[in-house]
């Protein structure tokens, strides 16, 4: 879809065509629909991330509740949704050995635990050892540090969609 035919949609068409970009959260593309139009591509990722910054702490913390663990249980059962499959995938953790998988569910078992969400990273470009690493490395940040990267982390993710999704 190009960047024109996007400014010219009505409200909802806009967010359905957008409302996937921010996992499950609609609401961000509901609320970046007012920004328009956009000058460019950049503008509306701004627009986007604007909205999730712009949001009460826990609408947020929605958002980051609804994206999936990577290399998690959704994705055994094949419930992530297309995006994130393919993002996984890309990452290459449909893939992981068994020791990879494992370690996989206890970083993931432990960032639960201790944040309240799942991890979340731009996995685009990324292997699976880059994965596990960043994994390694946040686990025991600072609350307040993590879920402020993990919203950055959101962001990032916001854009490359959007990049993927729209001409223009």
């Amino acid at each position: 879809m190009t960047l024109a035919e996007l400014n010219a949609l009505g409200r909802d068409a806009f967010v359905a065509a957008l409302g996937h970009v921010a996992e499950n959260s609609p609401w961000v593309a509901e609320r970046a629909a007012d920004a328009r139009p956009f000058a460019d591509v950049a503008a509306l990722e701004a627009a986007m991330v604007a909205a999730i910054d712009g949001a009460p702490p826990e609408r947020q913390l929605a958002l980051l509740r609804a994206h999936p663990e990577l290399a998690g249980r959704a994705a055994i059962r094949g419930a992530l949704t297309p995006d994130s499959s393919g993002e996984q995938s890309g990452a290459g953790l449909a893939d992981c050995s068994p020791s990879e998988y494992a370690q996989l569910q206890s970083l993931n078992a432990r960032y639960n635990a201790r944040f309240g969400f799942p991890f979340i990273l731009a996995v685009k470009g990324r292997n699976r050892a880059d994965v596990i690493r960043e994994f390694e490395r946040r686990v025991d940040n600072d609350p307040a540090v993590e879920r402020a990267d993990a919203l950055r982390q959101v962001g990032r993710i916001v854009g490359l969609r959007l990049a993927t999704l729209v001409d223009g």
